[in-house]
């Protein structure tokens, strides 16, 4: 079995090689660019935007595996195989990194972490600059997949008063649950802390616009890391700018990386960073992408698989 690799550099190769050899000393590992390697040979790839048009050159090729939880990406590529398995990578470790960033990006709106900065840059000491408590504060997370799910219990467990927006309705312990269009209102009114962890599709696009935040209660604030196609920008940066809406935390955008002019960057409602919330190492990535090749090489379910029906 060949197992070609497009995530990283050269260096980053190397080390998806040895964790690969580590997990699954039968995958022949090669590299996307690598000249030599004959495509009627490769029987699965892990990829990170492939370029348009080169998953359809593989004749016998079985499987796609996104190197990262987005798939849009790949399902961008107008030449896809439609009947390929592609597989989501959302592994535990990076739910509890995404865990642990939605609860620091929550606190941080909480405690006032944007209006701080500025006043460290300008010299102020504003001994007002106190925040609020977790206990008092309305986080809301749309979309309750793993990630999701997790971050919700870690925020639940810091003390604020947490609720989910999704699909199809959740039991998670301590999170109050909306479901779908129909309570969307709802569920807007009463949160204080917007978290956006929802899969990119046709649907979610632009979820987060001038419409939604405005039934946002005034002051709120919203964390985005998810992708960067869920925020209308000029949208959020009005609500910022407007007061409507108190401060963001920002990891992924449309384009990446966010070009050097955007306004994001010296906004000082906005804490920027880059698309660093949820990355796991790449020797747990290549561990769980083996232990799915070979779950699917003895014909059992594996977790990941995209729904075309769902849209992730």
């Amino acid at each position: 079995m060949t197992l070609l690799v497009r995530s990283g550099n050269a260096e980053a190769f190397l080390e998806w090689h040895a964790a690969f050899a580590e997990f699954s000393p039968g995958l022949e590992v090669r590299n996307w660019s690598d000249p030599d390697v004959d495509p009627a040979c490769v029987e699965y790839v892990m990829v990170w935007e492939p370029e348009h048009n080169r998953l359809a050159t593989f004749p016998n090729l079985r499987m796609v595996c996104s190197a990262a939880a987005g798939i849009d990406h790949i399902l961008s590529d107008p030449s896809l195989p439609k009947h390929l398995p592609l597989v989501r990578l959302v592994t535990a470790d990076q739910s509890q990194r995404m865990g642990d960033y939605v609860c620091w990006a929550a606190l941080s709106l909480l405690r006032r972490i944007p209006e701080i900065l500025v006043g460290q840059r300008e010299r102020g000491f504003d001994t007002a600059l106190t925040g609020e408590a977790a206990p008092d504060t309305r986080v809301g997370v749309m979309g309750l997949g793993a990630m999701g799910a997790r971050s919700a219990v870690m925020l639940a467990g810091l003390g604020f008063q947490v609720a989910g927006w999704s699909g199809g309705a959740k039991k998670i312990p301590g999170v109050q649950d909306f479901v779908g269009d129909a309570d969307l209102a709802a569920f807007l009114a009463r949160t204080d802390i917007l978290v956006c962890l929802l899969p990119l599709t046709p649907a979610t696009t632009g979820i987060v616009r001038a419409e939604t935040i405005a039934q946002l209660p005034k002051g709120a604030g919203v964390i985005n890391a998810g992708r960067g196609r869920h925020v209308v920008d000029a949208d959020l940066i009005a609500a910022l700018d407007s007061g409507h809406l108190a401060g963001a935390v920002l990891d992924v955008f449309d384009p990446e990386p966010l070009p050097k002019e955007h306004p994001y960057w010296e906004h000082p409602k906005v804490i920027v960073t880059p698309h660093v919330a949820s990355f796991g190492s790449r020797r747990v990535r290549a561990r769980h992408i083996a232990g799915v090749i070979a779950a699917f090489e003895r014909g059992e379910s594996f977790p990941g698989l995209y729904d075309p029906v769902r849209g992730y």
